[in-house]
């Protein structure tokens, strides 16, 4: 974070995820909001740069290879508390949204996600009017959340999340090899 903006009063942001463009531009964004913006690539880099300067702010990835997006948001929280941990996913899901602000997570964004978007959940003031409209589910959507609750609560196991959801296992099965549908 670069010390010239930092003492303007700029609020610092450490945006991390392993894939660079979206990085990049979701930096270069971020700077034309005002924020004073480092990024980090992997969660061990993330936190050795939160470790020499702690952040106002941090937008995190949650699966990258290492370090995951919980790890690092747990480490971010442990190096300063007051830190405000937004996590970015294209993999979202309720348990994981669910697991991420129990653990301390002031929001929770599927990608892609934009800049005005993320701001808003970091800082709690609303998107710009008619940027972004509460968007219902498809059935398709509820039921792949619903099925990912179900699964995360029993640690993964395929045939006890059938049971609980009154499913045949192969059908449960077929369901799990699917993409998440979209919203």
């Amino acid at each position: 974070m670069s010390q010239e903006a930092a003492r303007e009063g700029a609020p610092t942001l450490l945006l991390v995820d392993d894939d660079e463009v979206l990085r990049e531009r979701l930096a270069r964004a971020l700077r034309e909001r005002g924020f004073d913006v480092a990024t980090a690539s992997a969660g061990e880099e993330a936190i050795a740069v939160a470790r020499r300067d702690a952040p106002e702010f941090a937008v995190v990835d949650l699966r990258m290879p290492g370090a995951n997006g919980i790890e690092v948001l747990e480490a971010l929280r442990e190096v300063d508390p007051a830190t405000r941990v937004l996590i970015l996913t294209g993999y979202g899901s309720i348990a994981t949204a669910v697991d991420a602000t129990r653990r301390g997570a002031v929001g929770y964004l599927s990608k892609p996600a934009d800049a005005d978007e993320v701001v808003a959940a970091l800082t709690g003031r609303p998107v710009a009017e008619g940027m972004a409209e509460i968007e219902t589910p498809s059935l398709a959507r509820a039921e792949w959340e619903h099925i990912q609750r179900v699964l995360a609560d029993c640690a993964g196991n395929v045939s006890e999340t059938a049971r609980r959801l009154g499913l045949h296992r192969r059908s449960l099965q077929r369901k799990l090899q699917k993409h998440p549908p979209a919203r």
